[in-house]
């Protein structure tokens, strides 16, 4: 494996000496996700396995090209869990996990993917081989580098290693459903998260609200009850079809937004469907509006949004930055890939 390092880190100065852009690639699933895709592939899925898991220390280190699969096969059978409930969309591997920064439905409620990071294993833009924190949670003295990765879209530099923060599996889990409008639905999903209520998931589509309860049996059970509702069938089936994108309303021809917002903020006025997540944070718009209205509402919301899958990218993918973040992004690019040869435009066109 030390022998792979060292390819992808001679790779890397090449590039620098020939000014050539490479694209940071693991297994493709996250292709779709970001700006235009350009420059030389440089290759991370072999580089993989699991370097260390301690069950008892709810820790996994793992090499950035091991598929995701793998790694949440093994923790099943420790009787545990990635808390952020990453998506897939294919063939996903950590590596790319980390670096697209995406938590599925669980994470409003147990922690984003940079929540639960505590260590890295990278290579910069000048292919200086870098570690940054550790495998405990207070393992971090001055920047914290680490979760600095996740969601940077290997415009930094490609991850070799990560160490994780694992949770149990709960005891018990069971979803429920009841119709609700769109303001019911986030008044309700507000109320609940300011309660000691198990909540690991909130979804609310045509009229409908899904709650996922998870946790000890009795306080699951307890809840249940509280909150009434139909319990659902397969409700496992439901969240592994909305964290996969596999749901319906997925499959329509529209662009695809992603609005991160105040979870208190009324229902967007916007063309199109609405699917609310995240307690009401989370709103996901298939709409054919232009860049310009859905940004705006998103701005009134109190968030941000992101052309998260098809549309027209040439206004960019991401919520355009205030100027002092835009600096600070610039001046974190400067440091780590003073050559700009790192995935360059994967998150803003100038970089």
């Amino acid at each position: 494996m030390d022998q792979i390092v060292r390819q992808l880190a001679a790779m890397i100065r090449a590039a620098v000496a020939d000014k050539t852009p490479l694209r940071i690639r693991g297994g493709g699933a996250k292709d779709f996700y970001g700006g235009a895709l350009s420059g030389e592939i440089l290759g991370t899925s072999a580089y993989r396995g699991i370097v260390e898991y301690e069950p008892t220390e709810l820790v996994l280190t793992a090499r950035a090209g091991t598929p995701l699969a793998e790694i949440e096969t093994t923790l099943r059978e420790e009787g545990q869990m990635l808390a952020f409930e990453p998506p897939h969309f294919g063939a996903a591997t950590l590596g790319g996990c980390i670096a697209a920064g995406l938590s599925g439905p669980r994470r409003a409620y147990a922690g984003a993917v940079r929540d639960l990071v505590l260590g890295v294993r990278m290579l910069d833009g000048k292919g200086s081989d870098l570690r940054f924190g550790g495998r405990v949670m207070k393992n971090v003295a001055g920047y914290d580098v680490s979760r600095l990765m996740a969601g940077s879209m290997g415009t930094l530099g490609v991850i070799l290693e990560i160490s994780l923060k694992t949770l149990p599996l709960p005891a018990a889990e069971l979803t429920l459903r009841r119709e609700q409008t769109p303001a019911e639905a986030i008044a309700l999903m507000n109320k609940w998260a300011g309660k000691p209520l198990p909540l690991s998931a909130t979804c609310h589509i045509d009229n409908l609200l899904y709650v996922r309860l998870s946790g000890a049996v009795a306080a699951v059970r307890a809840a249940r009850e509280k909150l009434g509702g139909e319990e659902v069938a397969d409700g496992t089936a439901f969240w592994h079809s909305l964290r996969e994108q596999q749901l319906d309303f997925f499959g329509q021809a529209q662009p695809l937004w992603r609005l991160s917002l105040k979870s208190t903020a009324p229902p967007l006025h916007l063309p199109g469907r609405q699917l609310v997540e995240w307690g009401g944070a989370l709103r996901w718009l298939k709409s054919d509006a232009d860049a310009k209205t859905v940004r705006e509402a998103a701005a009134l919301g109190g968030g941000h949004a992101t052309l998260f899958r098809g549309g027209d990218k040439t206004s960019g993918v991401f919520h355009p930055l205030p100027s002092v973040l835009l600096r600070l992004h610039r001046r974190l690019k400067q440091s780590f890939d003073p050559a700009g040869i790192l995935n360059p435009g994967r998150m803003y066109p100038d970089y």
